[in-house]
């Protein structure tokens, strides 16, 4: 699990690098250089300001600083200097002639300008020149402008001086100020990335992951959260679509192969019922001729013998034939091949020949079937004897199993025509299901009582017909027989 753990955030780590490398750190570089390129132009910017400044100063007290210092009215100048310092931070002005002599001067000055190449240069081209210096152990930003005559000749300097280290610590306030802020910036980045990253991005792609491992374990039902950015939804919804459809078609092909067992079931039965079926043909010719010649000598017999003990053992043997002939005339209807005979006939006739045939079975004390009415009075497409042997076969079993009375309910329903025996024994036994009680040669009756083919031909004959047969207990008890032919087969009468 620790392992699983470590290898989840690995890969969630390579995406925040991915993300680190590729996006936070190239805007955090050119964040670096847009502050960069912003201090540089600020210093720039500050150092023409302070050059303007100055130069204004100058030429708003040049025209008369020259008037006076033409007059020799020391007074005059020394009051248009001071006059200076009422405007921003101004820390000398100063006048000099042209070979750089001080004529006058306040605040903090130079006392000396003959070895000055910025005052040499302002009095050989007569224009205005400016730069740091350092006078008295102190940076100043010197602004010099030549003092012109009102007959254009230079006859003076004019220096005024700005301390440096203002601007210079107000710059570097400004770029410290700046670089703290891209820091902050930077950190704040870097969260957000981390933050926003495990929020809407790890913790989604986390869950993908979970959900496609849950989903290899063998998990096959489990399906992903649909969260996070689109693009994720997108993936957790075609992953989950994935699933639904690799569920479908498995159960479409499990489907399929017990289809295919089904199929391959039914083929298997059909040909080992074919296979009985000759067997059983074969073994019901061979047996009919020989049990025919026994009942006729018995009968014989019968007459010829007056012994009254001897009688009644010859209708034993009767009773045995005749237990026997109705066997074989089972083994017949079961290995019956269909025929294309189907007749037209009434309803109420069909199972009055149906109560008529088994009438010659019954025991003294056995229940006579009855046609509950009313009977629908319909007329029927079919195989008439073999529908009339599945009654018969059905009437047989109820009679057998019945207490005091065996009815027959008809109707129709549906579109379906349904044929209800009913009878009030115990009803079916619990240890069968009704495909086993169906089955060949499986009977509940006690040994030499039954085939075990009724109702096995019952079924093959409603097969036969596109019907069905079905069974169940009653609630009032005893057990209830239905056969269920199409509508397509009766035309009403």
């Amino acid at each position: 699990m620790t392992k699983l753990s470590n290898i989840r955030r690995w890969h969630q780590a390579s995406l925040q690098r991915s993300l680190l490398f590729y996006v936070v750190l190239p805007m955090l570089l050119l964040t670096g250089l847009a502050i960069r390129f912003g201090l540089t132009f600020t210093n720039e910017l500050v150092i023409s300001n302070l050059r303007s400044d100055l130069e204004l100063i100058g030429r708003a007290i040049r025209v008369p600083i020259s008037d006076a210092l033409l007059k020799q009215d020391t007074a005059t100048i020394h009051a248009h200097l001071e006059s200076v310092f009422t405007i921003g931070r101004v820390y000398g002005a100063s006048i000099y002639d042209t070979d750089g002599a001080l004529v006058a001067a306040t605040g903090v000055i130079e006392r000396d300008l003959s070895d000055s190449q910025l005052a040499s240069e302002v009095v050989r081209t007569g224009q205005q020149q400016d730069g740091y210096r350092s006078v008295s152990g102190q940076s100043l930003f010197s602004h010099f402008l030549p003092i012109i005559d009102r007959s254009g000749q230079i006859h003076g300097l004019l220096q005024i001086s700005r301390k440096g280290s203002d601007f210079e610590q107000s710059l570097d306030r400004l770029s410290t100020l700046a670089w703290l802020s891209w820091l902050a910036l930077a950190l704040l980045s870097l969260l957000i990335m981390w933050r926003g990253h495990k929020r809407v991005i790890g913790e989604p792609i986390n869950e993908l992951v979970s959900s496609m491992r849950q989903v290899a374990s063998g998990d096959s039902n489990y399906r992903a959260k649909v969260q996070g950015p689109v693009e994720l939804q997108e993936v957790a919804r075609g992953l989950n679509q994935m699933l639904d459809e690799i569920k479908r078609a498995e159960q479409q092909l499990l489907q399929q192969q017990k289809q295919q067992r089904h199929i391959e079931q039914q083929l298997k039965e059909k040909e080992t019922m074919a296979a009985i079926g000759q067997v059983v043909s074969g073994v019901a010719h061979e047996l009919g001729a020989p049990l025919s010649v026994i009942d006729g000598r018995a009968q014989r017999l019968l007459r010829q013998q007056p012994d009254e003990d001897g009688q009644r053992q010859l209708q034993a043997i009767r009773g045995q034939v005749l237990r026997l002939n109705h066997m074989v005339k089972q083994l017949q209807a079961f290995a019956h091949t269909p025929v294309a005979s189907w007749q037209q006939i009434a309803l109420p006739q069909l199972l009055q020949q149906a109560i008529q045939g088994i009438s010659y079975e019954l025991q003294q004390d056995e229940a006579m079937p009855e046609i509950l009415p009313p009977c629908p009075a319909i007329n029927i497409q079919v195989d008439v004897p073999r529908l009339e042997l599945a009654l018969v076969n059905v009437l047989r079993n109820a009679i057998q199993a019945a207490t005091q009375r065996v009815v027959i309910v008809a109707e129709v329903q549906q579109n379906r025509l349904h044929i209800r025996v009913q009878d009030d024994g115990e009803g079916l036994a619990n240890n069968l299901t009704t495909a086993q009680m169906m089955s060949p040669f499986v009977s509940t009756k006690p040994q030499g009582k039954g085939t075990g083919l009724g109702l096995a031909i019952v079924q093959q004959i409603m097969q036969e017909h596109h019907g069905s047969i079905t069974l169940h207990n009653r609630n009032e008890g005893g057990c209830e027989v239905t056969l269920t032919l199409p509508i397509n087969l009766m035309e009403t009468h």
